[in-house]
């Protein structure tokens, strides 16, 4: 699946959630975006399948936009921008 290639600006906050299955991937992603401001971007970086589905929901909740997701072999990627949410 690639719906857009994960860019890669220099302002983007990774996470690492390798190794952490659900439902621990969006839970890590939430903390770490009450850390940030609006328009940063997160690049969250999983090998969960599942978080394909469950992080866009999140945003989608929460009022942060998906600005890419990419699964590549052994790891998913996904571009998060938070919204004006506090979640």
């Amino acid at each position: 699946m690639n719906d857009n290639a994960p860019d890669a600006p220099d302002d983007v906050v990774d996470l690492d959630a390798r190794n952490l299955m659900c439902p621990l991937p969006v839970i890590r992603t939430q903390d770490q975006v009450k850390t940030m401001q609006p328009g940063e971007r997160l690049r969250v970086i999983c090998t969960d399948p599942g978080a394909l589905n469950d992080i866009p929901a999140w945003c989608r909740i929460n009022g942060h936009h998906v600005v890419s997701k990419h699964q590549g072999e052994y790891t998913v990627e996904i571009m998060v921008e938070v919204g004006n949410s506090t979640s």
